[in-house]
């Protein structure tokens, strides 16, 4: 039975990364409500042409334009 070695864990580990930042960010799109209604929309959008670049700019920019929960 063949173990993996270094090499292969870090690639593992760069898919899985890879697949999970767009699918957080999804999750957070869709369990939120944002300030301007359409943004939501545009985020989602963004995140799912552009999955990594997309996920890795929701977090950085688009979590500030969330609802908070004193907001309403």
């Amino acid at each position: 039975m063949a173990t993996l070695g270094t090499n292969e864990l870090i690639i593992i580990a760069v898919i899985a990364i890879m697949f999970l930042i767009p699918l957080f960010a999804l999750i957070d799109i869709l369990r939120n409500q944002f300030k301007d209604s359409s943004n939501k929309i545009i985020w989602a959008l963004i995140v799912l042409f552009f999955p990594i670049l997309g996920g890795i700019l929701y977090f950085l920019f688009g979590v500030k334009q969330k609802v908070s929960k004193i907001d309403f």
